[in-house]
């Protein structure tokens, strides 16, 4: 597998379209084996897609992209991390222990303390990794439960369709054309996802239905959280619904909604939008490898 990093001096670039240099690495069994970094020779977005998409890479961490560059990276089958900040080096090695931004909505947020508000755009959750089922080692899904199966720490590939209960698609990956890559019970995808695939048979078809505590769990009241546009750089220029990063106490970043705002205060949800939802998936297992 490879992996695509924006790069700046030893650091994640924070503007896909901008970058000037992306530092791939090569990995094998959750390590890496070798890196390498290239230039970006200036190109916009759909170019570097295309790039990145020419260099084999596979998955994308890089700070905000815009969803035309989401889309892009979509048609070009990347996977994508968005979100991450800090040193890049660490940021592939969280990513591989499926660790990076693991703290998510159930970090302690120092309510203010230690924020910093980047300029994310609005509208990205930290992957954009196939809404609704995968984690893609990022946060919103907490610490996974022991997976048992014979597909359990096996690379598997499988196609999907995510509907709600009054039958409305919010994902699959039959209309990207390209089949969904994870390591079984490794706590990539949320459990209920890992536990339907761990036992299943190559061309087998499945279908699951998945409590909130099976997917991405209940609102946690938590955190809903205010505090001062003062001490949030960057807060006085958000709107109502917009979606943000913020860092947490660790540098890690996490994915917050913007529900109210006045002249002093701010109110930010970092529930993921799919908790207390109940999911149905169709699942086929296209390979174990």
């Amino acid at each position: 597998m490879k992996i695509a990093v924006t790069y700046d001096n030893g650091n994640i670039f924070q503007h896909f379209g901008k970058t000037e240099y992306f530092k791939v690495y090569e990995t094998e069994d959750q390590k890496v084996v070798s890196s390498e970094v290239i230039s970006s020779n200036g190109k916009g977005h759909g170019a570097l897609a295309v790039l990145l998409e020419e260099q084999g890479v596979n998955v994308l961490i890089c700070g905000g992209l815009g969803g035309g560059a989401q889309t892009a990276l979509a048609e070009a089958g990347i996977e994508v991390c968005s979100g991450a900040s800090g040193d890049a080096d660490q940021a592939v090695e969280s990513y591989l222990k499926g660790e990076l931004a693991s703290a998510g909505v159930n970090c302690d947020h120092h309510h203010g303390e230690g924020h910093s508000c980047g300029d994310h755009e609005e509208g990205h959750s930290c992957g954009g990794h196939e809404e609704g089922h995968s984690c893609g080692g990022c946060s919103s899904c907490g610490s996974q439960p022991t997976i048992t199966g014979k597909n359990v720490g096996k690379t598997c590939r499988t196609h999907y369709r995510g509907t709600f209960n009054d039958g409305t698609q919010f994902d699959s990956s039959y209309d990207r054309g390209e089949p969904l890559e994870f390591t079984c019970g490794a706590g990539q995808m949320i459990k209920g996802f890992d536990a339907a695939v761990a036992d299943m048979e190559v061309g087998e078809i499945v279908d699951v239905h998945l409590m909130p505590e099976e997917a991405y769990g209940m609102p946690n009241p938590d955190a809903v959280f205010t505090v001062e546009i003062a001490q949030l750089p960057g807060s006085e220029d958000l709107t109502v619904g917009q979606q943000v990063y913020l860092s947490n106490q660790y540098g890690q970043p996490f994915p917050v909604k913007v529900t109210a705002k006045d002249e002093t205060n701010i109110t930010l949800d970092a529930n993921h939008e799919m908790a207390g939802k109940e999911l149905n998936f169709r699942i086929e297992l296209v390979e174990v490898k």
